[in-house]
């Protein structure tokens, strides 16, 4: 048995500078307002409300755990959570070149996430029964995801 995708999305989450809560026992602790941004695809549009945060946690081996909530208003008037749970990591210098803002090819370093969406209008009830994927990357104050329903 195979496991096939399909392009669900693109998305562009806007960020605000993050609240740093420092050295936690679980590593470097951060919150990351998100503040608005897009959602362009083939089957779903709309735009990100200012309304999440990514509560990331920056191991000790510089591995990024991410943890985002955030929604999306469709162009039809639907309101989604987005629950994104993902890992982002980069060798040294990658992670130094996205800190200033360059645009770094994602196929530079690895960020993955596990999405869930839920949503309770009745055209969109398909997100409720489907796990999504998505790879992407930083650019200065925008995370850009492509996302995929698993099949």
């Amino acid at each position: 048995m195979t496991i096939a995708l399909e392009h669900a999305t693109d998305l562009t989450v806007e960020l605000n500078p993050p609240h740093e809560m420092g050295s936690c026992p679980a590593g470097t602790r951060r919150i990351i307002p998100i503040v608005g941004g897009t959602a362009v695809g083939p089957l779903l549009n709309g735009e990100i409300l200012n309304v999440g945060a990514d509560w990331q946690t920056v191991t000790r081996d510089h591995v990024a755990e991410l943890d985002a909530r955030y929604a999306i208003r469709t162009n039809d008037g639907a309101v989604i959570e987005v629950i994104s749970r993902g890992v982002r990591h980069a060798t040294l210098e990658v992670h130094e070149r996205i800190k200033a803002g360059e645009e770094v090819d994602p196929a530079e370093y690895y960020m993955r996430t596990a999405i869930r969406l839920d949503c309770g209008h009745p055209d969109y009830a398909w997100v409720n029964r489907a796990l999504f994927l998505a790879r992407g990357g930083k650019v200065g104050n925008q995370v850009r995801l492509s996302v995929y329903r698993v099949l």
